[in-house]
């Protein structure tokens, strides 16, 4: 995944472009593999004993969240995945829910454990979604439950460099608005650009969210996208939050 300039116009509904990136999607997952199997070790160690259920937010093919479940015990396994192309490689899935994660509304529940990962929370537009979003997850959640999100940090100086980075806090520091974390986000595939919107985040910002949803930030991992090692300082990588 590359994040470039501002969103505009002549991207792709973030549906339709998973819809034609789900042949490759796999292969996209192998090549951040490090990050993601870190993020994965850190979910299914932050999930409390004795837990059984699982609602993934954004589940792609469904192989992250089938991996966490059997890491963590977790009998009953959710999937939401607005992709039709994608939903189609969920193979053994019985429970698929075919909608975009601001109408989770519409669904009844109650869940140990609320996956959102790889940045799937910066794929919902517009931004009042992402609050409707979060305030769904705090509804579904269990008593002791837990929430995960990671999200793409907008001043991850280490993956976007020092000079875009530099440019992008003094943005945000002379012209704040929610606007500045919009992306074009584009993929190859194999040798087509397939481009959509995507957001990136300041602690700042999530925080924010996360208090609207009424939810309370339990713990924060700062992880290197290239690496998957564990870093001290919020500009040396993205974020993931524990939330109940």
């Amino acid at each position: 995944m590359t994040s470039t300039h501002s969103a505009d116009n002549r991207m792709l509904d973030p549906v339709a472009a998973y819809d034609l990136v789900a042949p490759i999607y796999a292969r996209l997952s192998d090549q951040r593999r490090a990050y993601l199997d870190t993020v994965e070790r850190l979910v299914v160690g932050g999930i409390p004993l004795g837990k059984r259920s699982l609602l993934d937010v954004g589940s792609g093919d469904g192989a992250r969240a089938a991996r966490i479940a059997t890491e963590a015990g977790l009998r009953d396994v959710t999937l939401l995945e607005p992709s039709a192309a994608m939903r189609s490689r969920c193979q053994g899935q019985p429970n698929i829910w075919a909608m975009p994660a601001e109408n989770l509304h519409r669904q009844r529940g109650s869940f140990d454990v609320i996956t959102c990962l790889w940045n799937v929370l910066g794929h919902i537009f517009p931004p009042h979604a992402r609050v409707e979003a979060m305030r769904q997850f705090a509804r579904l959640l269990a008593s002791e439950g837990r929430i995960f999100i990671d999200v793409n940090h907008r001043y991850n100086a280490r993956h976007y460099g020092a000079l875009a980075t530099a440019t992008r806090f003094l943005r945000d520091q002379v012209s704040p608005g929610i606007a500045n974390g919009d992306v074009k986000v584009v993929w190859d595939l194999d040798g087509q650009p397939c481009a959509t919107a995507g957001h990136v985040f300041t602690h700042r910002e999530f925080a924010a969210l996360a208090r609207a949803a009424g939810l309370r930030i339990e713990k924060r991992f700062v992880i290197d996208y290239a690496t998957g090692q564990l870093q001290q300082r919020s500009y040396q990588g993205n974020l993931l939050y524990v939330l109940r």
